[in-house]
Formats: structure tokens, C-alpha cells, sequence
């Protein structure tokens, strides 16, 4: 049961190489370059929107097998992130909601590893919320609730919780 949640991620687009590169870094993470991997994940996300969502899905799940050690795939996901921190990313509601949803998931480990680029990527998105061309409502509410999570420890109040999600159902 487990192998068959680990083969649900889409990597068809890769050649049968790197699929199973990636499918035994999923596996057995210490048995591979962990930064090679890292590179071919951020280099198929930023070709393919579609696929960037579930790039977080893997390294995710290669960081929490055998509670391997992230520090590979830190330089690499932030790349990713400050490409989806720029102002022309800003502008699109899927690539906001792929870079909220990856902050939410691993955005705290992220800042333990290296602090100074997260401060430098919330800078960009700051910067983004407050942009001339304005993002839509929904990417400046989902950038104001990713900036309010992580000022209050990569934790949301209940307040703040009722706020957001029920301003997204209206």
C-alpha cells in the first residue's frame, strides 16, 4: 500500500532514467545524488507549471523518508520559490497558489536551513503584494495569509484562519 502512494507521482514526462533516479530517491534518498535529483525536479518545474505542484509532493516525501537531511534540496526549492516570487509569477493565481501551498508545507523546515533566504523571499513577497499592477484578489489574499503564517511562527490563529478561508468561500 505504500509503494502505490509513492508511484502516484506524475514524472511520465521524464525518460526512463530519471524516472528511476526519482523513483529511488522517493525509496531510498541516501542512495542517490540528492542534488542532481534537486536539479532535474526544479528544472522539468520551471518548464512545466503542472508538474511544479507535484515537485513539492516529492521532495517532500524524499525529505521525510528516514527523516533524510534536507540540506540538498534547500538551494535548489528556494531557486524554485524565488522564480515564483517574481512580479510576472505574481500575476498568475495558480503559480501564487503552488508557491503558498509549497511555503505551507515546507516553509518552516526552509527557514531553519537558511533563514536569510527566506527573509529574502518574503521580502519579494511583499514587494509583490504591494505592486503596482496589483495580483488578483485571491493571489493578494493568499500572499497576505502566507506572510501572517510565518510572522506567527508558521502558525495561524484561529482568528486569522476564520478570516482567510472565509473570505476564499465568499
Amino acid at each position: 500500500m505504500e509503494n502505490s502512494a509513492k508511484d502516484d507521482y506524475k514524472i511520465q514526462s521524464f525518460d526512463a532514467e530519471t524516472q528511476q533516479l526519482l523513483k529511488t530517491a522517493l525509496k531510498e534518498p541516501a542512495s542517490v545524488d540528492l542534488e542532481k535529483v534537486a536539479s532535474v525536479i526544479v528544472e522539468q518545474s520551471l518548464q512545466d507549471l503542472v508538474f511544479s505542484k507535484e515537485a513539492g509532493r516529492i521532495c517532500y516525501t524524499i525529505v521525510q523518508v528516514n527523516n533524510m537531511p534536507m540540506m540538498a534540496l534547500v538551494n535548489p526549492v528556494y531557486d524554485c520559490l524565488m522564480l515564483l516570487a517574481q512580479p510576472e509569477s505574481l500575476q498568475n493565481e495558480e503559480e501564487v497558489d503552488c508557491l503558498v501551498l509549497q511555503l505551507h508545507r515546507i516553509g518552516e523546515q526552509l527557514q531553519k536551513m537558511n533563514s536569510q533566504r527566506m527573509d529574502d523571499l518574503f521580502c519579494l513577497l511583499r514587494d509583490g503584494f504591494l505592486l503596482q499592477d496589483r495580483p488578483s484578489s485571491l493571489s493578494r489574499l493568499l500572499l497576505l495569509e502566507i506572510i501572517e503564517f510565518r510572522a506567527g511562527g508558521w502558525k495561524m490563529s484561529e482568528n486569522a484562519q476564520k478570516y482567510y478561508y472565509s473570505e476564499v468561500a465568499d
